[in-house]
């Protein structure tokens, strides 16, 4: 009787193959340290590597990608340094090759031997040839440029932030307390109030009177929080900040509307039409179809409760619109670590950590979770099914995780539309007279007889 276990097959993945002619390059901020590995003219079987340096400027870049293209190069490998490797990849990639962008992590040196830049491309030359390596995702051009603007919008977004907070506590150092009364010190009633008090008017009660809509009703509260001390230093700090956030608020518009632009410019995301299938036993003949209208890809995403238009900008941005770089809903989240790593050893399996991700998808995403888990449906309901054992935090990652597995499912399909299973889909697949039998017997084990009759 044998005891070994049965052989089973692990197929190789299409960037595992072995390739005869790679590039690798180790780059830096003003070079990039040049790996080929090629056959031999001669010995066969034998391998010739030859290493140079390159500079970090369009004309060096541009004369590299012409002498790997004509060395028939079939892959050329870049390690993420910072950004740097930003110009080497858009120029090699315009040059018609094959160009990887790999994580640092998996390319690093095996431990004794020394560092040297050198020795660094060597090493990344054999792991492109032994197909050791997993290419990052790097979205095509003009996703590129989609994300450069919604990026820098997030980051403008989060400096008028700043700036709004800067100016709270210069009102608290003026014993000034509008924030205690008012919800949005930058709203209409809140800027008539500090505009005025920049322009030297301190009468509590005058400027409590700026107050507009709901605010009115708040005319003593008011009265009593605008009872500072706002001194001329103050005035002009005041005005400083205010200029400032007007300055964002215009930068921020304008990225804004050319976002727009960008994304009604590409044919994926725009509404269109699509041949349906038909019943033609019902519909008395025909060709079988019909022709239907597709929403646009915004518009499809906005329908998905917590994500908003712009949320749905910064995903489009992030991700892209083409999902064949993830197989599966499953591969995405795992490549936007919203699920644990499995570790598992001998017997025992267990999840490590998520990881890190990308920060400006993952924000987004916990975002749109925090606004999911205030609404009356599915993903709010599974917020709170959930919060109750594993925690908020927790929770919101679960959330954040089913939303971007929606995406993965509207953005694989242009046809489909989102469908809300209700907050009552739990319930409803309960199964009643089980859950029945397993009350009863609780009860009884408590030393109840337990009659049941049926409600009016």
């Amino acid at each position: 009787m044998s005891v070994m276990g049965v052989p089973e097959q692990v197929e190789d993945e299409e960037h595992e193959q072995r390739l005869e002619r790679v590039a690798a390059i180790d780059v830096a901020k003003a070079s990039g340290k040049v790996c080929t590995r090629l056959p031999h003219e001669v010995k066969i079987g034998k391998r010739v590597t030859l290493v140079w340096d390159v500079a970090a400027t369009t004309n060096a870049i541009c004369e590299l990608a012409a002498h790997l293209v004509e060395q028939r190069i079939e892959r050329v490998v870049l390690e993420s340094t910072s950004d740097y490797w930003r110009p080497f990849f858009s120029v090699l990639e315009a040059a018609g090759l094959c160009v990887w962008l790999v994580n640092a992590s998996d390319v690093k040196q095996v431990s004794g031997r020394p560092k040297t830049d050198k020795l660094d491309a060597v090493w990344l030359a054999k792991l492109n040839e032994r197909g050791m390596l997993r290419p990052s995702f790097v979205p095509p051009a003009d996703i590129r440029r989609l994300r450069d603007y919604t990026r820098l919008r997030l980051d403008l977004t989060r400096e008028r932030t700043r700036h709004k907070q800067r100016m709270e506590k210069l009102l608290e150092d003026a014993l000034i307390k509008l924030s205690t009364v008012a919800t949005d010190i930058f709203g209409k009633s809140g800027r008539d109030m500090i505009e005025a008090l920049i322009a030297g008017k301190n009468d509590p009660k005058q400027l409590a009177g700026l107050a507009r809509g709901r605010m009115r009703v708040k005319h003593a509260a008011l009265a009593q929080a605008l009872d500072g001390r706002f001194d001329a230093h103050h005035a002009d700090l005041a005005r400083i900040l205010l200029d400032q956030v007007d300055g964002l608020d215009i930068q921020i518009q304008r990225l804004t509307t050319t976002i727009d632009e960008l994304i009604a410019a590409m044919p994926a995301a725009a509404a269109g039409d699509y041949q349906a299938p038909t019943d033609t036993n019902t519909s008395g003949g025909g060709d079988g179809s019909e022709r239907r209208t597709t929403l646009s890809a915004i518009a499809r995403l906005d329908e998905v409760p917590g994500i908003a238009e712009h949320t749905a900008q910064v995903i489009i941005a992030e991700l892209g619109l083409n999902m064949a770089q993830f197989p599966t809903a499953g591969h995405l989240v795992s490549w936007a670590k919203l699920s644990p790593r499995t570790i598992q050893s001998g017997p025992r399996t267990r999840g490590g950590k998520t990881g890190k991700g990308n920060p400006y998808l993952k924000g987004v995403l916990g975002e749109a979770a925090t606004a999911a888990a205030k609404t009356n449906t599915f993903l709010g309901e599974r917020y709170r099914r959930l919060v109750k054992r594993r925690g908020k935090l927790k929770a919101l990652v679960a959330v954040a995780r089913s939303i971007l597995v929606i995406v993965w499912h509207l953005l694989s399909d242009p046809t489909a539309r989102f469908r809300d299973l209700g907050p009552d889909f739990h319930t409803r697949r309960v199964n009643t007279d089980r859950k029945i039998r397993s009350l009863v017997h609780q009860l009884e084990a408590l030393g109840h007889t337990v009659t049941l009759q049926p409600a009016a």
